[in-house]
């Protein structure tokens, strides 16, 4: 079948762009987050393609006033891949790797935007994330993570909120290939093999650079995917990869989601920066239908199916899916090299499951004491 894309000088094998490859698990998404630096209102989008299930889907979220406020949106995909919307919510790529658009169109919940994002760093690869469960491929993708900063705006109901380049940063990442979506398997590994996965994930925004961090560790605490960057600010800038990487976290008592955390970067000077993270609030990224169960990635809604929730933060209380998987809200201090500090402010992405031996966890969801 022909689409859109192929008329574009895109493609990597010998069938039409609507085939990609042999994996039923191929995804392809856009992910978005944005907040003042302060933390006062923030937002977040994310839109996911998966052609073997020929389903597409996206959410947009938003909080204010300690309330976050959450529409899912997923219709049949109909092989065509370029056409990036999903009910009220769209991208658009204005300029590739600088500039993308976010809309949510009028719609029952009141909730409508027209966002747009311009990089105030280049988009960044990520080493690649491999990862097998046993014998069978758990993840294979690659991502891009790009800082920059927002105009526009936000309406809840009839509630205006002005979204300008001063005042608002945030992140977005583009990541394609393989990982889990849609329905598990009927046919389950045997033996059964215990789920473990460590993740965090924390792009900083501060008033002269960006720095990204992340790290994936097995149930030793040995990272299997580590990385930490500094760049300075302009679409040609150079970035400055780290040559040791770590990070130090101090959990809340009787959860798994961090108050504190501290960020240590060494590059190939042996020139020593750490990043002091102070959690505020969480983020749940149920909203964006990470572990949602009704909205899950590439779940089955039928076509142009449209779902809504709504919570006030303070009267979330548990750690446990669906709201263990976080964006914590941080406000971020750096120790440069020659002892000068800067201010910025970011997010501390948190997906902890299973044992991890530096944590002190033993079990699938045991709380740090």
């Amino acid at each position: 079948m022909l689409t859109k894309a192929d008329d574009f000088p895109i493609h990597q094998t010998p069938e039409p762009i609507a085939f990609s490859g042999t994996d039923r698990n191929f995804y392809d998404r856009y992910f978005f987050n944005g907040y003042t630096r302060d933390g006062d209102v923030f937002f977040a989008a994310a839109l996911g393609v998966y052609p073997h299930l020929n389903i597409m889907d996206a959410s947009f979220c938003v909080i204010v006033d300690g309330v976050q406020r959450n529409i899912h949106a997923s219709r049949f995909l109909n092989m065509e891949r370029m056409d990036t919307h999903v009910g009220p919510i769209s991208i658009e790529v204005v300029e590739p790797l600088q500039c993308l658009r976010v809309l949510v169109a009028d719609n029952e919940y009141g909730i409508t935007a027209d966002l747009t994002f311009r990089g105030r760093a280049p988009a960044l690869k990520e080493p690649r994330f491999t990862r097998r469960n046993g014998p069978r491929l758990m993840m294979d993708l690659t991502r891009m993570t790009q800082n920059g900063d927002w105009e526009g705006w936000i309406e809840i109901k009839d509630t205006r909120i002005e979204i300008t380049r001063d005042a608002f940063v945030g992140t977005r990442d583009r990541s394609w290939g393989v990982r889990p979506v849609g329905a598990q398997d009927a046919q389950p590994m045997v033996p059964p093999m215990p789920f473990q996965f460590y993740w965090l994930w924390a792009p900083l925004n501060f008033e002269d650079r960006i720095t990204l961090f992340h790290v994936n560790d097995d149930e030793h605490g040995e990272p299997w995917n580590l990385s930490g960057v500094m760049c300075p600010l302009g679409r040609d800038a150079k970035p400055e990869e780290m040559d040791r990487v770590r990070s130090e976290l101090q959990f809340a008592s009787g959860s798994r989601h961090a108050k504190s955390a501290s960020i240590f970067f060494e590059n190939r000077k042996g020139d020593k920066t750490r990043i002091d993270l102070t959690a505020k609030w969480n983020f749940y990224m149920m909203g964006l239908g990470y572990g949602h169960p009704e909205w899950s990635h590439g779940a089955h809604k039928g076509d142009n199916a449209l779902g809504y929730e709504e919570f006030r933060l303070a009267d979330v209380k548990d750690y446990a899916p669906p709201y263990l998987h976080i964006q914590a809200f941080v406000k971020a201090e750096m120790t440069l090299p020659d002892g000068s500090t800067r201010e910025g402010a970011g997010i501390l992405e948190q997906m902890i499951i299973g044992p991890h031996a530096p944590s002190g966890f033993k079990d699938i969801l045991d709380p740090a004491k």
